[in-house]
């Protein structure tokens, strides 16, 4: 990419929030945070698209979808080479997806089992 300045703002930003990170404690709560923030938005989507029992099949096809496209952004770089700059913005951003991602699988889990009891 072209050196501008936004382009520095971006890496500024995310070096500083990379640094920021470093702390374990901060890591594991941000974590916490996205876990609950996954579980948030699949219940919220999984009883906002129940109302229209009509949208249930396409729904779920969207979100397997978003799901697995975002792993692959994820994880699919890691057959690269990567400096350790890079390896460290990129490890605190999986665990922040990998983290919301789970959170909203479980979500979705729990109001599958709360609708077949």
């Amino acid at each position: 990419m072209q050196n501008t300045r936004l382009n520095n703002l971006f890496g500024a930003i995310l070096t500083r929030l990379g640094l920021w990170l470093t702390n374990p404690w901060r890591r594991i709560s941000l974590s916490i945070i996205s876990f609950l923030l996954g579980f948030f938005l699949g219940t919220g989507v999984a009883t906002t698209v129940g109302q229209a029992a009509g949208w249930d099949i396409i729904a779920a096809a969207i979100l397997i979808v978003v799901t697995e496209v975002s792993s692959i952004l994820i994880y699919g770089n890691r057959r690269r080479k990567q400096t350790a700059e890079e390896f460290n913005n990129s490890s605190w951003l999986a665990e922040i997806v990998n983290s919301l991602k789970i959170g909203f699988s479980y979500s979705l889990f729990v109001e599958a089992f709360k609708l077949g009891s």
